[in-house]
């Protein structure tokens, strides 16, 4: 009977004595060309219209954000989402418009001065964190080269602990590495100024770093970063060691790397730096000229009606 009156009581008292730990994923996803259908004054988006040269239609459109939920449903409908190579907000707004996200999830985004159009985006479970603020970390390119994507970030709280996400698509091996590895340098500078200043700030703070940097980890730029957070993703996160195909050689350009606080088992936000995985859905890949790589929205300006030239990798997170 006590065992009894008691249980109402927590009941009525809005004490849980069977909460358990909410445990979910944070994803990162280069979509490859997430555009809408329609122009955009200033930016160079005209291949991605009807009357462009890839033929870009609201039916294709479609296509392409069926596939992205496909993925984030498949993860279970991860609590942070990490998106680059989307247009703009609009875009990621209608990723959540799906019944799995909609009601649950908002967007972070900031509009960047990549000639293009395309930007990095935060999705992110609101029912579960709390944004209290977000921003941009702006860097400038060298002399004569065209501007690059901001990276974006967003600090959260759960429970009594803050989290800091960043989201990042540091610029392209166009031109080959010793042109472009510079241009890169100038990104993973600004990024570890920016954890730097975090942690300088508040040595508790938790810091989750995401992004398509472009290089591979052995390279200089993401070892600047890898000097300061933890890489959870590696060649033995997946069966093929890598996150993009480039002439049939794997390797990986999609990384997610944390604080070494994010990865302590105390406290209400916890990251299992065991548990980084590159995810190899079977409907990702498709075979090649005898190799295995990603299936692609396009191949050349041949419409494939695949789901992206990168796969999308992921950790664990624990929410208590």
């Amino acid at each position: 009977m006590k065992i009894a009156y008691l249980l109402l009581f927590l009941t009525l008292s809005g004490t849980n004595v069977f909460a358990q730990d909410y445990k979910s994923n944070v994803l990162f996803y280069n979509v490859e060309n997430l555009f809408d259908t329609l122009h955009t004054e200033g930016k160079n988006d005209q291949e991605f219209l009807p009357d462009g040269n890839r033929e870009w239609n609201s039916a294709r459109y479609q296509e392409k954000l069926d596939h992205i939920n496909q993925v984030i449903n498949d993860l279970d409908n991860p609590v942070i989402i990490g998106l680059c190579e989307i247009e703009n907000k609009a875009v990621v707004e209608d990723i959540i418009k799906s019944d799995d996200l909609s009601g649950t999830h908002t967007v972070v985004h900031h509009e960047s001065l990549d000639k293009r159009g395309i930007d990095n985006a935060i999705i992110y479970d609101s029912t579960k964190l709390t944004l209290l603020e977000d921003g941009i970390v702006r860097f400038d390119m060298p002399e004569g080269s065209s501007p690059s994507r901001d990276i974006v970030w967003a600090k959260f709280e759960h429970g009594n602990e803050q989290l800091v996400v960043m989201v990042n698509h540091w610029p392209s091996r166009r031109g080959g590495q010793m042109i472009s590895e510079p241009k890169r340098l100038v990104a993973a500078n600004a990024a570890g100024e920016f954890i730097d200043s975090l942690q300088n700030d508040n040595k508790h703070i938790q810091i989750i770093f995401m992004g398509d940097l472009n290089d591979y980890p052995t390279d200089r730029a993401p070892k600047m970063i890898s000097q300061r957070l933890t890489p959870l993703i590696t060649e033995n996160s997946g069966e093929y060691g890598g996150t993009n195909c480039y002439r049939g050689e794997w390797n990986i350009l999609d990384h997610i790397m944390v604080s070494k606080s994010a990865t302590k088992k105390k406290g209400s936000i916890s990251v299992d730096k065991k548990s980084g995985v590159i995810n190899e859905f079977e409907y990702l890949l498709v075979e090649y000229k005898g190799n295995i790589i990603p299936f692609r929205t396009y191949g050349g300006g041949k419409y494939l009606a695949g789901y992206s030239d990168h796969l999308p990798v992921s950790v664990e997170i624990t929410l208590k």
